[in-house]
């Protein structure tokens, strides 16, 4: 057993996704997104190195003293797979270790929508699935290729760096590659696939202008693809792809991607309440009309397809956020703290409060405390007839905007 196994079995007794270990202090590990101390001694720069050393193949340990910072993914028997970085940092070498259960949940207990569940089993074109770092688009896009291996009968071909979630060939077989260990890169990985007979395409990200036009091609030529991009909106993807070209080449890829793409998946973690951590969801289903948007290059109009694209399987974040809360999945705090888009949140917390106003679960000064726009609620509760509770207000002790309030 290595000596960092023991640190990894705490991780996962604790419910724990990530380990950090750094020089000059205890043990760390991420509990439902916020870090806490293990109760461990100081560890110095020498025990770091050591249990670096330990886990880290000859490639990697070469690769870390040349660059300073290698990943690759470790694997204890009958616990996890760890997707692992080693780095130095100002004060010495470092390790962050992200958990990556062998057990993968489906798309069932994910909750993704009905219409996410039929991506895998479209015959081609390219599924975008978009967050920040650590907001679970790994676990879905293993869910996606775990619906699509029980399923259908085709060939699997992943690309990541390195592999993270894997996969029993049941109706499909599969071909799991690792950037530096089984291929030199993304780009030239995707060039070798169309070689491999392959039906769907995973690429962990699409880091660079090859690996992007290459992905977009093989969904072109008859192979469906799935892909992570690192943007917080799903209108804001498609730009992104787009944005990642020369100007003379952008009108062409404009026509290719309305062409292949066809769904993006917008998500973050929120934590969930009574602990663990459940995600939202912003859906772009690309239809007709959206395809034509994506052409013409008015992708400023997608926002608003989105909201009124209900039937089609499409939620906004602010929509699917404000769902949990209603479910009781998530507090209001929890799900205005994870809205981009904060003005329409606060017209949706503003009215969710005065549901609950209406409902005599929440009584008017409360709802005016717990608003993130109190003006507006204050005008809510005026046109429906509010108006001797908000005179019995001093609504001047609130400390934002006391004068609009006060009117």
């Amino acid at each position: 057993m290595a000596k960092i196994d023991k640190l990894l079995y705490a991780l996962e007794k604790k419910g724990g996704s990530d380990l950090h270990l750094k020089t000059g202090m205890p043990a760390i590990i991420r509990v439902d997104g916020e870090l806490q101390k293990l109760k461990t001694s100081v560890i110095t720069a020498d025990m770091v190195r050591a249990m670096a050393m330990e886990i880290m193949p000859e490639r990697n340990r070469d690769e870390w003293e040349q660059t300073n910072d290698t990943d690759l993914c470790y694997e204890i028997e009958g616990l996890a797979r760890f997707r692992t970085n080693v780095y130095r940092d100002l004060h010495g070498p470092a390790i962050c270790m992200r958990m990556i259960p062998f057990e993968i949940v489906t798309t069932d207990e994910l909750g993704l929508p009905d219409v996410v569940k039929q991506l895998p089993l479209m015959p081609k074109g390219i599924v975008l699935c978009t967050g920040p770092t650590g907001c679970g688009k790994s676990t879905t896009l293993a869910s996606l290729l775990h619906h699509a291996n029980e399923r259908r009968k085709d060939h699997i071909v992943t690309i990541e760096d390195p592999v993270e979630f894997t996969h029993e060939s049941k109706g499909c077989i599969i071909s799991h590659r690792e950037v530096g260990s089984h291929t030199q890169g993304f780009s030239r990985a995707l060039r070798a696939a169309l070689r491999e007979d392959p039906d769907i395409i995973l690429v962990g990200e699409l880091r660079d202008l090859e690996t992007t036009a290459l992905a977009i091609e093989c969904a072109e030529t008859g192979h469906l693809v799935f892909a992570t991009v690192h943007t917080t909106t799903a209108p804001s993807t498609v730009d992104r792809i787009i944005d990642q070209f020369p100007p003379d080449q952008q009108e062409q890829i404009r026509v290719m991607l309305s062409s292949t793409l066809k769904c993006v998946i917008a998500q973050t973690l929120c934590k969930r309440v009574g602990g663990g951590r459940v995600a939202a969801f912003e859906i772009l289903y690309v239809h007709s009309g959206v395809s034509n948007l994506i052409r013409e290059g008015k992708t400023f109009q997608l926002p608003s397809i989105i909201q009124t694209g209900k039937k089609y399987g499409m939620c906004t974040m602010n929509e699917s956020l404000m769902s949990l809360v209603n479910e009781g999945s998530i507090t209001l705090e929890e799900a205005h703290s994870n809205s981009v888009e904060k003005q329409d949140m606060h017209a949706r917390i503003n009215g969710y409060l005065l549901e609950k106003v209406r409902s005599k679960e929440l009584n008017v000064y409360d709802a005016i405390q717990k608003s993130y726009f109190r003006p507006d609620m204050v005008d809510r509760l005026n046109k429906s007839g509010y108006h001797k509770a908000l005179k019995d207000i001093d609504l001047t002790q609130f400390n934002e905007e006391k004068e609009d309030l006060a009117t």
